[in-house]
C-alpha cells in the first residue's frame, strides 16, 4: 500500500507521459485502479498493492513513447495492459517500431493495437482485404496512409478512393451546386487521410494528372483498374450488386481494402447490405483477408469508445 514513485529522467518525459490536460493519467488510473501525481519529473503511484504494480508495469511498457516525447492517449494504455496481461511485451515493442508513415507535421503514425496490426499485415500481403468495426478504429485512416506510401513508393500508378453516395437522413437535392459539389462531403474522410501524408496543393495535381481519384462508387462501373490501390469506404452502404460490381473491377497489380461498419448502414430496411453478403460468400476464397476491429480499438477521442459501448448496450437490449 505505499506509494511508488518512478523517476522519469525528465521533465519532457513527464509532460508528455502527463498527456494534455493529465488525460494519460487519468487513464492510467481508471484502468489500473490507483491513483497517479506527477511531482517534477517523478511519477507518484498509490494504491493497492496488485495496482501499483501492474500501473508500474504500464508505464514502464510505454517508456518506448513518453522517453522519445511522442504522444500517449487511451488506446495506447489499453494495448499495453492487454500485452502485461496475455505476455505480449514483444509484440508491443514490434507495434511501436512498425511506423506505418510519417505525416506531413512529422509525426511517425503506428498501429495503436494488436487487430489493427494484423489489419495493416493483411493490407501488405493480400489483395483484397474486407475491414469492419465501428467509427474510430482507423478501419480508412489506416488503409488510405498505406496506399499513399505505395503510390509514393511507385508500386501502384494509380490510387482510386471510392464510396456510395447513400444519404444518412439527408437530401442530396438540398445541397447547394451540381453532382460532383454534392456528392464531395461524402469522400470527405478520405480527402482528410490524403492531406495527413500530402499537401493540398499536390492532392489537387495528383487528382488532375488522375493518378489520385475520389470518386462515387457509382463511378466505378464498366471499368478494369489495373495498377491501382483502390479503397471502397463505407461499404456497409452498398447493395449486393454494387458490392459484385466494384469487386469484379480489380485488375491486374491491384490491391482493394473494402471498409465499413455493419451495425451502421443507411439502406432502406428492406435492403441487405452487400458488404454483409460478400463476407459470406467470399469467406472460403483463397486469397482475401478479412479483419474485424472492435471498439477496443477506438483511436479517437475516448468518449468515442463509450458512445460506441453505450450503443451497442442499447441495440442488444432491444
Amino acid at each position: 500500500m505505499a506509494p511508488l514513485s518512478i523517476d522519469l529522467g525528465s521533465s519532457t518525459s513527464a509532460v508528455t507521459l502527463a498527456g494534455h490536460r493529465e488525460e494519460t493519467l487519468k487513464a492510467l488510473a481508471k484502468h489500473t485502479g490507483t491513483t497517479l501525481v506527477m511531482r517534477g519529473q517523478e511519477l507518484v503511484i498509490t494504491g493497492p498493492d496488485k495496482a501499483i504494480a501492474l500501473c508500474q508495469q504500464i508505464v514502464k511498457a510505454l517508456e518506448i513513447y513518453w522517453s522519445a516525447g511522442q504522444r500517449i492517449d487511451e488506446a495506447d494504455v489499453l494495448t499495453a495492459k492487454r500485452a502485461i496481461e496475455t505476455d505480449r511485451l514483444g509484440e508491443l515493442a514490434d507495434l511501436h517500431q512498425d511506423s506505418i508513415a510519417r505525416t506531413r507535421r512529422g509525426d511517425n503514425i503506428h498501429a495503436k493495437t494488436f487487430r489493427q496490426q494484423r489489419y495493416i499485415k493483411a493490407i501488405r500481403n493480400h489483395d483484397l482485404i474486407f475491414c469492419t468495426g465501428p467509427a474510430g478504429t482507423g478501419k480508412t485512416f489506416l488503409a488510405a496512409l498505406i496506399a499513399v506510401q505505395a503510390l509514393l513508393a511507385g508500386e501502384f500508378e494509380r490510387l482510386i478512393l471510392t464510396r456510395p453516395a447513400v444519404e444518412a437522413g439527408e437530401r442530396l437535392g438540398f445541397l447547394p451546386g451540381d453532382l460532383q459539389q454534392k456528392i464531395d462531403p461524402y469522400l470527405r474522410p478520405l480527402y482528410d487521410a490524403l492531406y495527413e501524408l500530402i499537401d493540398p496543393e499536390k492532392v489537387a495535381n495528383l487528382m488532375e494528372r488522375g493518378i489520385v481519384e475520389v470518386a462515387p462508387l457509382a463511378y466505378m462501373r464498366g471499368r478494369t483498374l489495373n495498377n491501382a490501390f483502390v479503397i471502397l469506404d463505407e461499404a456497409q452502404n452498398t447493395t449486393p450488386a454494387q458490392m459484385k460490381m466494384v469487386l469484379t473491377r480489380l485488375g491486374f497489380r491491384s490491391r482493394m481494402v473494402v471498409t465499413g461498419d455493419i451495425t451502421q448502414t443507411d439502406l432502406p430496411e428492406h435492403q441487405t447490405s452487400g458488404m454483409a453478403i460478400a463476407q459470406r460468400i467470399l469467406k472460403n476464397v483463397e486469397g482475401i483477408a478479412f479483419c474485424e476491429l472492435t471498439r477496443a480499438d477506438v483511436v479517437r477521442h475516448p468518449l468515442v469508445q463509450r458512445i460506441v459501448t453505450a450503443y451497442e448496450r442499447h441495440e442488444a437490449g432491444q
